[in-house]
């Protein structure tokens, strides 16, 4: 690999670890939620959000300029704004609990933001090995279990939404929960699109 290539996977390391900050805040602040200090949360979130984007554009500036990288230039522009993809959903879910005033957290939010950790530590371990995706023996199995986890998401996501059906009686309450179940959802998505994305580089390149 040439020299100036360790820059891409590098940065693409660094951008999967600040979605992972982000994921890891958000169930922190489902945790200790406090609704008064929901501002407070927001400002810190788009902190971590603001580094990831600072990632990204260090990302399209280097392709800008660059002559010959180690992937398509497309991929691997792809793939960096893939991955700011999950930090931006991840703080919108929890401008969903400011949007829509929310007092009180539910279990099942909790668990659900527990499994969009999942997914990031994933995809931090999958950025690890992307450097050396020829000789890597783990990077399959990686994105074989972001697959898995992001089913599991989307069998809490059901579960979440016909328990919401069946129990809440405030139609105010009902549309909250709906948008923050999507956004949550999405969140999920978001993650495995990154590791489809990684395998779909993979196999254009072995």
């Amino acid at each position: 690999m040439a020299k100036g290539d360790k820059f891409y996977f590098d940065n693409f390391v660094e951008s999967t670890e600040l979605s992972r900050e982000a994921a890891h805040y958000l169930v922190w602040c489902l945790e200790n939620y406090d609704a008064n200090q929901i501002e407070q949360m927001l400002s810190t979130m788009h902190e971590i959000e603001n580094r990831a984007d600072a990632k990204k554009h260090e990302m399209s500036a280097a392709l800008a300029k660059a002559f010959v990288t180690p992937v398509d230039r497309e991929d691997l522009d792809m793939l960096s704004h893939q991955i700011d993809d999950v930090t931006d959903i991840i703080e919108e879910v929890l401008q969903k609990f400011y949007i829509h005033d929310v007092k009180t957290i539910l279990p099942t939010a909790v668990a659900f933001a527990k499994n969009i950790v999942r997914s990031c530590d994933l995809l931090c371990a999958l950025m690890k090995e992307f450097e050396n995706f020829k000789r890597s023996k783990k990077i399959h199995s990686l994105i074989i279990e972001l697959n898995d986890v992001e089913e599991e998401c989307d069998k809490l996501y059901l579960s979440s939404m016909r328990d919401l059906t069946k129990t809440s009686r405030d139609v105010l309450t009902t549309v909250a929960w709906r948008d923050i179940y999507n956004c949550m959802e999405s969140s999920s998505d978001a993650c495995e699109h990154v590791s489809e994305c990684v395998g779909s580089v993979i196999m254009k390149n072995t």
